[in-house]
């Protein structure tokens, strides 16, 4: 099993706490390539939260179904499924709560330009971006450091979904030569 990274707190810089017995979610996310070499970059303008497409595992899917579900909500793209490229791990001390993520490559086989986002995506702001690897990659890195809380999440949480999507872009981008 291929992981891409694991983070704790002491990696979004706070105090390392160590989990026990934490909550568990299972997630699927990745790289979300169109035909022109562009990804999909999730952004939450209220938060200036940049992200990959993705999200928990709901009734039992698969890691996959999950992965094409979440990017056809938050993209509203159908996906193939090219690589599977492993797995993240974040572990959450202040909030005794551990996250696995499975990581995919998926090509775009059809844009239904609709997208189906929650209530709280829509006050967060959410809109979608379409940017090559690198751009999406610096949108990513440079947030990090200017993360504003939401109704719905605090900066601690959300640290941990900029800089674990980072790892993912720049696993992508050494490692398929981007």
């Amino acid at each position: 099993m291929n992981v891409i990274c694991k983070l704790t707190d002491a990696d979004i810089g706070y105090e390392y706490i160590r989990t026990e017995n934490p909550q568990l979610r299972l997630a699927s996310r990745g790289i979300v390539i169109r035909e022109d070499g562009k990804i999909a970059v999730f952004n939450k303008c209220n938060k200036n939260e940049y992200k990959l497409p993705g999200g928990g595992t709901e009734n039992n899917e698969t890691a996959e179904e999950t992965f094409q579900r979440e990017v056809l909500e938050e993209t509203g793209c159908k996906v193939e499924i090219v690589e599977y490229l492993g797995i993240t791990e974040e572990y959450k001390g202040k909030s005794n709560f551990k996250q696995i993520s499975n990581v995919f490559l998926g090509k775009v086989i059809e844009d239904t330009k609709q997208l189906n986002v929650t209530q709280k995506e829509k006050d967060e702001g959410a809109k979608l971006l379409w940017e090559t690897p690198q751009k999406a990659l610096e949108l990513i890195t440079d947030c990090f450091s200017k993360l504003v809380k939401s109704d719905y999440e605090s900066v601690y949480s959300t640290k941990f979904v900029v800089l674990r999507d980072r790892k993912i872009l720049e696993y992508y981008i050494k490692n398929y030569k981007v």
